[in-house]
């Protein structure tokens, strides 16, 4: 609920500090002392717009601090934690608005914006004021509030988290069926690439062997003449080899008689190179003996080699590249594959989805239509109390167009009213009368209080336009719903005023050179005095301050009675 109200040069408010109570706050004064201020107010740390005229004339900002205790508020305590704006204590709305008119809010002292402090004001307060912060002209509420009394809040969230996962489901199958055509015809393109790189069937490091058999092959005939020619320097040479040299430069250093040691490492090296010419020219020779230049072979692998090469050249890639393409244009028919499973699996989900939707929609439907006659005729018998005899009042449940699943459920839920005899029943919505909108969503919340997730609701001036026994009925109503959470109402009436658990007087304050608002919590004797000048004016009696004791006291001795 809220607990504390912190205004600093709002309009003609220069300082206020309001501690305020569970019950029925009653806040009365002189029109214009400023009472509608303070619940203005009260809506700018709710987020409403603002604008510069709101600063008070001699201030640079208006700042606006709203505290309220979260105990047993567990929706509003989610919404923190989802945005992880909790903290341990009050939660605190706060928001700044400077003379050049910019403004900034915060919520627990970390900056937000307005539709934040909007979105959670709406779960914690409920300002009834003419048509502005009017929860009940939105069909969400009319919707929330019949569910609420139904007993099928969580049936409703399930209805709603199932229509919104089918939507999902939806929507990707949407998104799938768009780029069908496409994948169809990617997917033809990509099995005849793989295809033809199937039919190739090029072996790892075929490539490389394969161009080093073309390179031998090419050049075979120079290739065998080479080697002749070194075979005959190293052996059959006429004029002298280099074998017939090595032997001949041996012999002649083995027989020397008197060789000196120095030559024996010479004498091993030609030893060695007389070896290894040997065994070349064994090598050469039979190198020459099984080559065969095969021109049928080579045109083999010249064709070999030019579908390996065209291949490569038509999918832009170099021919060393093809078994990486290969696998890649495999994994990504893979894909394709997997894709098309997938959305055949979301068609079975969505199937699947909708028939669950049309199981809890149906039984929320059963809920509400059995709810439905029994708020309504619940309110309507309020609405006769609140002088509005022969006031009707009903909740329309329209079954919605189309079949497929909607998070509001199967239906549309309106709440109609009419609010005086021969008049037929419309939107409440379109209710002219702001008196009559205030009278009627009192009712409602009355009603449907045990149920409301709105801790605090305040009124204001509900009681325009009505007096005599339907304002103490008003009173009498303000004090039950205060009765289960806090309730706050800006009144001109003494039955409304005499009803409260505590009691705000809202005044002004003068001096030669500025007016402020101040506000006093009437101890028991002002709170007399405060109702028997609203029973008769400025000039106290004995007969008007007897009879706004015999009101207050007439409201506890009820209250005790209940």
């Amino acid at each position: 609920m809220l607990v504390h109200l912190s205004i600093r040069n709002y309009a003609i408010v220069e300082q206020l500090d309001l501690e305020l109570q569970g019950g029925m706050t009653a806040i009365t004064g002189e029109t214009g002392a400023g009472k509608s201020i303070m619940l203005d107010a009260l809506g700018l740390a709710l987020g409403d717009r603002a604008d510069q005229g709101v600063v008070r004339t001699d201030a640079e900002r208006a700042d606006i601090l709203a505290t309220f205790d979260l105990t047993g508020i567990d929706e509003a305590r989610q919404w923190l934690s989802e945005r992880d704006l909790d903290h341990d204590g009050p939660c605190i709305l706060r928001r700044v608005i400077t003379r050049e008119g910019r403004s900034r809010g915060y919520i627990n002292g970390t900056p937000c914006t307005l539709a934040d402090l909007k979105d959670l004001g709406e779960r914690l307060i409920d300002i009834h004021n003419q048509h502005e912060h009017q929860s009940l002209l939105k069909p969400d509420t009319h919707r929330r509030l019949l569910d609420a009394y139904a007993g099928a809040v969580e049936l409703a969230r399930q209805v709603q988290q199932t229509a919104q996962r089918w939507r999902q489901i939806r929507q990707s199958l949407e998104d799938g069926s768009r780029h069908s055509e496409e994948r169809r015809a990617h997917r033809q393109l990509l099995s005849y690439q793989l295809e033809e790189l199937d039919n190739l069937a090029l072996e790892a490091d075929e490539l490389t062997q394969l161009e080093q058999e073309q390179k031998t092959l090419v050049n075979a005939t120079g290739l065998l003449d080479s080697c002749q020619r070194v075979i005959e320097l190293c052996s059959e040479h006429d004029s002298g080899s280099v074998l017939q040299a090595l032997r001949s430069s041996i012999q002649r250093l083995s027989s020397s008689p008197a060789r000196p040691a120095a030559l024996d490492e010479a004498l091993e090296l030609l030893a060695s190179a007389q070896i290894q010419v040997e065994e070349a020219t064994a090598g050469l020779h039979r190198f020459v003996d099984h080559f065969e230049a095969d021109p049928q072979r080579l045109q083999q692998i010249e064709q070999r080699l030019d579908s390996i090469y065209s291949l490569a050249r038509k999918h832009r890639v170099q021919p060393a590249e093809l078994h990486a393409l290969q696998a890649r244009l495999r994994e990504e028919l893979q894909h394709l594959d997997a894709d098309d499973a997938g959305l055949e699996d979301l068609e079975a989900q969505q199937q699947q989805l909708a028939e669950q939707y049309r199981e809890q929609a149906s039984q929320l439907s059963a809920q509400r239509q059995q709810a439905a006659n029994t708020l309504a005729c619940a309110v309507e018998r309020e609405m006769q109390q609140l002088g509005m005899p022969g006031g009707r009042f009903a909740i329309t449940l329209q079954p919605l167009a189309h079949d497929e699943p909607h998070p509001q459920g199967a239906e549309l839920v309106e709440f109609q009213v009419s609010a005086n005899p021969g008049q037929p029943l419309r939107s409440i919505a379109k209710v002219a009368s702001g008196g009559e909108l205030s009278r009627i969503s009192l009712a409602i919340q009355v009603i449907t209080a045990q149920t409301s997730r709105t801790p605090t609701l305040v009124f204001d001036e509900v009681d325009v336009g009505i007096g005599g026994p339907t304002a103490e009925v008003v009173g009498q109503l303000l004090r039950r719903l205060g009765a289960g959470g806090q309730v706050i109402t800006v009144t001109h009436l003494p039955q409304v005023a005499a009803q409260g658990h505590q009691h705000l007087f809202v005044h002004k304050q003068r001096d030669s050179a500025q007016t402020r608002t101040a506000v006093t919590l009437l101890d028991e004797r002002q709170r007399i005095e405060e109702v028997a000048r609203m029973l008769g004016g400025l000039d106290l009696t004995r007969e008007s301050l007897a009879h706004a004791r015999c009101m207050i006291q007439g409201a506890e001795r009820s209250a005790l009675a209940a």
